[in-house]
């Protein structure tokens, strides 16, 4: 159903067009059953005069004996479509609807709130770019209110409206509002919900839905919900920096043409680009981007297109296109959040099948590494995962696949888990950033109970006074080739010069020691920088001043390092030498190994570098000599006063 417009009735061509360039926006219903959801659906859409008068009628003639308003007209009955769902008065499997104002096209999934259809709620939500959760003002946050929110954080659903509904059963009361509402926020709050709306209502009189309630609650002064809907932006949500192209089909009509079918999971294509194929690592261009209605220029996520390449190479269903410079992962284990949807529990170490894009591989759970109390959000040993149980898992496959981390790239983190015999999905996963295994992942680990810590008897005003100085922690961070150990030992010399106390931890020389166990996966860099800043607060604690010379390509893992040493003497100091100059000055091959693909997870090549976002200070050392940024890391010390010189 669609909004009026003259236009349809003056220029259907022209209506047309104008309805295919709206922007769609997805949008589901979650919270605990008899919270109103249908019923706030069914009165939205009939307030805005979407619904057909058959449909209306055939809605007001089942309330008088399936709806649940005593016989007056019940708008759940518009989305519960399941004979069972009339009957009981829930909403069993997700119902969509579709509609559209002036500004904007939209597809509505109303979801089921009983616990035992939580999966049914997991998949509605799956593809949403909102969600409106909403909560019973009589009853307040209840425990599927607390699942379903978790279920929308973990899916990466940024825009969250909080509709606090039955408004009118509990006298339209501010203060009932603002309780639920206080009680919500300090539930959620470590959930991450970046843009939280929260709205009063009363979804069966249809107030605050489509019309104002300034009569009812003048007390609140925001927008309506269908205001909220129309004017939530989600234009930057999708992700067009990483080209991701799961190849789902090779269409081969004739001699001719050879052409790789999918849909862009993220980023964009132009003609002429030059893309690399997983697990191949073979290179060509594309030659054409095809469609139903011609070829294009350019493609974009979520565009499903044909691309052909210039070169003869093997691409098959399950192969993933990316830009050369910029791949995602490549690994066989990964940890990922899995939520689990069948009635059989979790095994861990069975095989199953893990479906990711177009991918399908046999692997198995082979960790759960504890489940997640949806209550209080704290973590529990558990041996397994039960029905609408969630947990952090390692996953183990018995091949390699290309993926991002779920929060980077909704399209390559996430995955399915199907039962080898049944054929069953029976959980759904997202794949966390630091995706290598995990393995050596320790940063929140807590140290054995029994273990106490020790107090010095050296307070850190003496060893300042004896030093004449302050500790602090100096991480240099950049590509490989930026000067990052030079600047580090020259700093030092600098330093010591001037009668400070101070030494270098370089990156290399922790992994011929303390972390020679390491590789270069995601999560072994992480490691080794988690192990160096524990050892970087032992001398910031010991008085000394510490020169950390890292690569440090994660900008997760270095606020983590600063957490560790302590944020008032930690210092990022970023050599933004560019990756054309850096291999320039790679006199080891690491570059071109890289680029062979015999160095996997390489920064700058094969793995992102992450510029730090608020670096103390910034050193073009591609432009600088080492004295100059010596001078000025000096200069950053006076200013903050973590040396005396």
């Amino acid at each position: 159903m669609s909004h009026k417009s003259d236009l349809i009735a003056t220029d259907i061509d022209a209506y047309l067009k104008e309805h295919e360039q709206k922007e769609l926006l997805r949008f589901l219903t979650c919270g605990s059953v008899d919270d109103g959801k249908s019923t706030l659906i069914g009165k939205l859409l009939v307030e805005a005069k979407m619904i057909y008068e058959d449909q209306l009628a055939a809605v007001e003639a089942d309330s008088a004996t399936l709806g649940s308003t005593g016989g007056s007209f019940d708008p759940a009955l518009l989305m519960d479509g399941l004979k069972a769902e009339r009957e009981q008065g829930i909403t069993i499997d997700v119902s969509y609807r579709y509609f559209s104002t002036a500004k904007r096209k939209f597809i509505i999934a109303d979801t089921p709130g009983h616990e035992q259809y939580t999966r049914n709620m997991a998949t509605g939500a799956s593809s949403c770019d909102l969600a409106i959760i909403l909560i019973d003002a009589r009853r307040g946050v209840l425990t599927q209110t607390k699942r379903h929110s978790f279920i929308v954080s973990l899916l990466g659903i940024k825009h969250v409206i909080v509709a606090v509904n039955k408004m009118d059963l509990v006298g339209f009361s501010q203060e009932r509002y603002e309780g639920i509402r206080n009680e919500f926020i300090a539930f959620s709050g470590p959930l991450g919900m970046t843009d939280l709306h929260f709205l009063p209502i009363s979804a069966l009189h249809g107030l605050n839905v489509v019309e104002k309630a300034d009569k009812e609650m003048p007390w609140f002064d925001g927008s309506t919900l269908m205001h909220m809907l129309d004017n939530t932006h989600i234009a930057s949500d999708r992700n067009l920096i990483d080209f991701r192209y799961p190849v789902q089909y090779v269409n081969r009509p004739h001699l001719d043409f050879r052409g790789f079918c999918g849909t862009i999971a993220s980023g964009r294509v132009h003609r002429g680009d030059e893309v690399m194929v997983l697990p191949s690592r073979k290179k060509s261009r594309v030659k054409s981007i095809v469609t139903y209605d011609g070829e294009l220029e350019e493609a974009f996520v979520p565009m499903a297109v044909t691309l052909t390449l210039e070169d003869e190479i093997d691409v098959s269903r399950g192969d993933m296109l990316v830009r050369a410079e910029n791949v995602p992962q490549m690994a066989d284990s990964f940890d990922a959040t899995l939520v689990w949807m069948a009635e059989e529990p979790m095994v861990p170490g069975k095989q199953y099948f893990i479906k990711q894009t177009t991918k399908v591989v046999s692997g198995s759970i082979s960790t759960l590494r504890y489940q997640i109390d949806v209550n209080t959000l704290h973590r529990k040993e558990a041996p397994t995962l039960g029905l609408n149980e969630i947990g952090r898992c390692q996953i183990q496959l018995n091949q390699p696949i290309a993926f991002d981390g779920y929060r980077n790239n909704h399209g390559t983190g996430s995955f399915i888990v199907i039962d080898r015999i049944s054929n069953v999905t029976v959980a759904a996963g997202m794949i966390l950033q630091r995706t290598a295994g995990d393995k050596f992942d320790h940063w929140e680990d807590e140290a054995d109970q029994h273990l106490q810590a020790e107090r010095s008897n050296v307070t850190a005003e003496e060893r300042q006074a004896r030093f004449g100085q302050r500790p602090a922690t100096i991480l240099l961070t950049g590509l490989a080739g930026a000067g990052k150990s030079t600047l580090a030992y020259a700093l030092e010399r600098k330093l010591f010069d001037q009668g400070r106390v101070c030494c270098v931890l370089d990156g290399q020389n922790m992994r011929r020691g303390i972390s020679r166990d390491l590789g270069f996966t995601t999560d072994d860099r992480s490691e080794n920088l988690r192990r160096s800043a524990e050892v970087a607060k032992l001398m910031n604690d010991a008085g000394m001043i510490c020169i950390a010379a890292f690569l440090a390509p994660s900008e997760e893992v270095r606020l983590k390092a600063a957490e560790v040493v302590g944020a008032e003497r930690f210092l990022v100091v970023h050599l933004s030498a560019p990756v054309d100059v850096c291999r320039t000055r790679d006199q080891e091959g690491l570059y071109g190994a890289a680029d062979e693909g015999e160095i996997a997870n390489f920064p700058g090549v094969s793995a992102p570098y992450e510029e730090p976002t608020n670096a103390d200070l910034v050193l073009p050392t591609h432009e600088l000599t080492v004295d100059v940024c010596v001078e000025r890391v000096m200069e950053l010390l006076k200013a903050r006063a973590a040396a005396a010189v």
